[in-house]
């Protein structure tokens, strides 16, 4: 079986709690989501290129965050 993580906002505190206790207890693991802000910066005097390909993120969640207060990722 594929494991499910649940990522849950941080401005929802109750969810988190009744997803990690009840639901995802037995078919996942439940995250608070943790990002602030992105923290890459592009400057436009850096003395090195850019070595990084692009984001490591399959899909973007936010605007599931946004809307329910969660989303759900395979592992």
């Amino acid at each position: 079986m594929v494991g499910l993580l649940f990522i849950v906002s941080a401005t929802e505190p109750g969810t988190y709690a009744y997803v990690k206790y009840g639901v995802a207890r037995r078919i996942g693991d439940v995250i608070l989501d943790r990002r602030k802000q992105d923290r890459r910066q592009i400057h436009q005097d850096a003395a090195m290129p850019e070595r990084r390909d692009g984001d490591r993120r399959h899909r973007d969640i936010t605007r599931e965050l946004q809307a329910f207060g969660w989303a759900v990722v395979r592992r």
